[in-house]
């Protein structure tokens, strides 16, 4: 009978955050991504035929620095209003009605619902009630569905809300309430925005996150995109469907080397995986992000020459695909295959400097670390300051240096 998208957290033209620390980033390719990834929604929803979108919040990342956002998204609506598709959308916390300075008045098939209180709006021509309220400020405790009005009888009732739902360690608790607060209002399908991976919470009635349909960082990795819903003449839901729309896909891979005896071993296992999952992106770009963890022999080697290994992995993502691949980073979580606790009986001060290794913060290198000089003369300080100015948590900052460490006096002793 009739079809429709349901999207969320477009973020359209979202800044970028840090890529600009790392120079050969495709920082265009990226920052183009969220516009590419919503024409490539428009016209999912102009070859399906659809009947109509709803947006359940955060379509902006925040108050435009100028109109070019607003003129862009204007556009792309202006395509669907020629094919008579009406949008329905409402604001979250990041594009609530308090924080968007600039505006322009957008074509006339798109349809922003209240932020004061639940709104209902019938779609023309259809048994089709969307029941929504937007943000109106950034912050918003409260349970908002518990105030939505009850479904419409004889007509397929839809619920926006952008919502944590009952919570979510990556995301803000905005708008929080239960799955039977949203099931008791009766309603068929559930809009839901806020989390950005897309996932089917329940079906019968369906209470649904369609996720962003394009991944800003390399914590938003796979697949994103929007959900086409089927409904028959019966009003009831025919098909639930997850179709792609980004252009650039974030990957985090994880490799276990503890069955691989040398470097080059590694580094083969690298090159196969990146393959691999060239393949699955099916012509998109590829932002990567590597880990390689076990217990392994190589354990001090790659933390000590970690600069060395990141130029590895980006040489062999160019050998591969140089235009489709950008290698974000390597991060290593081996273990060693010793224990550092018997090369602290050997010595006084080495048991020392071990204690240091467990206790000190980034800010600065243990005093016992540096009074190694004869042990550790082959450390230069500057390696050590180097890698603590590195933008990584702080125990990966003390895997690096303690790996470091651990090396040369693991070294040294056996030159001894």
């Amino acid at each position: 009978m009739f079809s429709f998208i349901h999207t969320a957290d477009i973020h359209l033209d979202s800044p970028l955050r840090g890529l600009n620390q790392h120079a050969d980033a495709p920082i265009d390719q990226i920052r183009r991504a969220t516009r590419r990834a919503l024409e490539n929604l428009v016209s999912l929803a102009l070859d399906k035929c659809v009947d109509f979108i709803v947006i359940a919040g955060d379509l902006y990342d925040g108050d435009w620095p100028d109109y070019s956002t607003g003129l862009f998204f204007n556009k792309q609506m202006s395509r669907l209003k020629e094919a008579q598709i009406t949008v329905y959308l409402i604001s979250g916390n990041h594009d609530a009605a308090s924080k968007i300075t600039k505006n322009l008045k957008p074509p006339s098939n798109v349809k922003a619902l209240s932020t004061k209180k639940p709104e209902t709006i019938f779609v023309d021509g259809l048994p089709v009630a969307i029941h929504g309220q937007g943000f109106a400020t950034p912050r918003v405790p409260e349970n908002l569905s518990l105030e939505y009005p009850a479904a419409t009888p004889e007509f397929f009732n839809i619920g926006m809300l952008h919502t944590s739902l009952t919570g979510n360690p990556e995301h803000d608790p905005y708008a929080p309430c239960s799955i039977n607060n949203l099931t008791e209002k009766g309603y068929d399908y559930w809009a839901l925005g806020h989390i950005h991976q897309h996932a089917i919470i329940q079906e019968n009635p369906h209470i649904v996150y369609s996720g962003n349909p394009q991944g800003r960082h390399i914590k938003e990795t796979g697949e994103r995109g929007c959900y086409l819903v089927d409904v028959d003449d019966q009003l009831t839901i025919k098909d639930v469907s997850f179709k792609i729309t980004d252009v650039v896909r974030w990957e985090a891979l994880e490799i276990n080397i503890t069955d691989l005896v040398d470097a080059d071993a590694v580094r083969e296992s690298i090159a196969q995986h990146i393959e691999t999952t060239l393949a699955e992106t099916n012509g998109r770009l590829l932002a990567l992000r590597i880990t390689l963890f076990g217990d392994s022999a190589l354990h001090d080697q790659l933390h000590a020459e970690l600069a060395q290994w990141q130029a590895e992995c980006v040489s062999l993502a160019n050998e591969i695909e140089e235009d489709m691949i950008w290698f974000e980073r390597l991060r290593i979580k081996t273990k060693p295959t010793y224990n550092p606790q018997e090369l602290a009986e050997r010595d006084d001060l080495t048991k020392l400097v071990l204690e240091a290794l467990e206790h000190f913060t980034p800010s600065q290198v243990p005093t016992p670390v540096i009074q190694l000089s004869e042990r550790l003369k082959s450390i230069d300080s500057k390696d050590l300051r180097d890698i603590l100015t590195l933008s990584e948590p702080e125990e990966q900052l003390k895997q690096d240096v303690s790996a470091i460490v651990l090396q040369s006096i693991s070294t040294s002793s056996i030159s001894e």
